[in-house]
């Protein structure tokens, strides 16, 4: 067996305080400064956040219909592209630079600027390069989260630039006076682990006052909306995506491979867990039905709540946590019909409701125990220490949080309203009629099925086999689902017109008879 004490090692030491970058990479041995541990866990909890944000392109796609399915995801996606960049750009040095302020950073670091080994302003455990670019990730899914209020009728390009100036005027303030120790809620005492303000309040009131400058999609109220998810199977993967890569989301905010980041995920996986179980019963009790679009949910939402008392709260309250969300978001989903707004997936319900009931319940059970599982860590705790105060500056950071994404979500998207009257790529919102087409076709041109651009491209001679009865969207009507393709059908007929009518490509599509289903070119089966 080899000998340990023969193989090379890196001694650790302290930083010395050489220059704004860290030093000399070519005189110096930077690498000195970290425990190789943390820096490889900081990487992976980096590419965790990252598999989230599909994850919730998945989960919104799969709760939308089939005509904007593959636009959510784009939108999730592209959030991750525009909001790296703003970030590299100038939003990391507006929310942690060294000498920021309270409300807001300055440019110290734009361009990521000076930004490599010196210790960063979150931990001295790991360097400023690191932390950047896991921060990064926070601010992707946070707009991610955001920007699925243009469900089904926001325009493309206008929600694209809506991410970059969103990101800089709402979350980079949010975020710098969370976390930064310059932040006015910081030195408060607020306790936010993970993003409890920053990312799900803040996303969720911004999703609410995108509902809000929308407006309602065409049909709202009536049976037109009143359609189930059109993909089940992708609210579930996107659950997963989102469970697993909440370990590096959570977990990951301890900035160290220690004793707190296990707990962390200790934590976060039984509220996720409790939660899911609640949301059912819930709905078991209205339904007497066990929904799977409802345990997701319910996971979702004991995952928000979780967030900002992840690093401070012992196990036992991580069931508290996860029966509180379950019961509290599926409640507040009526929340869109009292104040008028179309939030279709229910973002606010679950994010911006969610945090809160996971900022107010760490004023409840924030343990300095816990907290200290890290090695130097040190709070006061919430009322599980007897520190009454604590709950009285959860709920302020909350609703600060809250009112300033609202607030000044509105003012952008009202702004961009109004330069749409003279600009064209700021008007917000697709016309009804390309509504019914849906986004995808409208906005992208693609599908998230190929079925549906086959349906398009092919026109039924027998009127039993009408257009309008294949597809589950019962506004659409047969005008728009072969829209352009009238021209192209007409030359197929042509072409064709000596082999009794049949058709260039065969689909399938369903008759009126329930469960009959057929091909163009003959009848093929009957489905179970």
């Amino acid at each position: 067996m080899a000998d340990l004490n023969s193989l090379p090692s890196i001694p650790y030491g302290a930083y010395n305080g050489s220059g704004s970058t860290g030093g000399d990479s070519l005189t110096e041995d930077l690498k000195i400064f970290y425990k190789s541990g943390d820096i490889a866990w900081m990487m992976t909890s980096t590419a965790l956040v990252l598999l989230m944000i599909p994850g919730v392109g998945f989960f919104y796609s799969g709760l939308a219909r089939r005509k904007s399915a593959l636009s959510l995801i784009w939108l999730s996606i592209m959030a991750t592209a525009v909001t790296s960049f703003q970030w590299f750009f100038w939003g990391f040095s507006l929310t942690f630079s060294h000498a920021a302020g309270r409300f807001i950073g300055n440019l110290d670091n734009i361009g990521f600027r000076n930004v490599l080994a010196q210790p960063s302003v979150g931990s001295p455990l790991i360097p400023d390069l690191l932390f950047a670019v896991y921060q990064g990730m926070f601010a992707a899914i946070t707009v991610a989260l955001a920007v699925g209020a243009a469900c089904e009728r926001g325009r493309m390009l206008p929600c694209v630039i809506f991410m970059f100036i969103w990101t800089t005027v709402v979350y980079d303030p949010i975020a710098c006076w969370t976390w930064n120790p310059s932040g006015w809620v910081y030195e408060l005492g607020g306790l936010d682990f993970a993003g409890g303000t920053p990312v799900h309040i803040s996303s969720g009131s911004a999703a609410l006052a995108y509902s809000f400058l929308l407006g309602k999609r065409t049909g709202y109220g009536t049976q037109a909306l009143n359609y189930r998810p059109h993909n089940v199977t992708h609210i579930v993967i996107g659950t997963v995506f989102l469970w697993v890569g909440w370990f590096g989301f959570n977990a990951g905010s301890a900035l160290s491979a220690n004793m707190r980041a296990v707990m962390a995920v200790v934590v976060t996986n039984l509220a996720a867990c409790v939660g899911g179980v609640t949301w059912c019963l819930v709905d078991y009790r209205l339904e007497r039905k066990w929904s799977t679009v409802g345990f997701c949910s319910g996971v979702i939402a004991g995952l928000v709540a979780i967030t900002p008392g992840s690093g401070y709260v012992p196990p036992w309250a991580a069931v508290v946590y996860g029966a509180c969300a379950g019961i509290g978001c599926n409640l507040a989903t009526q929340i869109k019909y009292w104040v008028h707004a179309d939030d279709g997936l229910d973002i606010f319900a679950v994010h911006g409701i969610g945090g809160l009931i996971g900022n107010l319940l760490t004023g409840l059970f924030a343990a300095d125990y816990i907290a200290h599982l890290d090695g130097y860590t040190v709070i006061k705790g919430g009322w599980l220490n007897r520190h009454w105060i604590q709950l009285a500056v959860q709920l302020c950071d909350s609703v600060a949080g809250m009112t300033y994404s609202f607030a000044v979500t509105l003012l952008i998207l009202g702004t961009m309203s109004v330069i749409g009257w003279y600009i064209p790529a700021f008007v917000l919102r697709i016309t009804p009629a390309e509504e019914k087409q849906g986004t995808d076709d409208i906005e992208m041109g693609e599908f998230a099925y190929d079925y549906v651009e086959l349906i398009r491209n092919v026109k039924p001679l027998e009127p039993a086999h009408d257009v309008s009865q294949i597809f589950e969207d019962e506004d659409i009507d047969a005008e728009s689902q072969w829209s352009n393709s009238r021209a192209e059908m007409a030359r197929n007929l042509e072409l064709q017109g000596g082999r009794g009518g049949a058709y260039s490509m065969h689909t399938l599509s369903r008759s009126l008879e329930v469960g009959e289903v057929y091909s163009h070119s003959g009848a093929i089966g009957t489905a179970a």
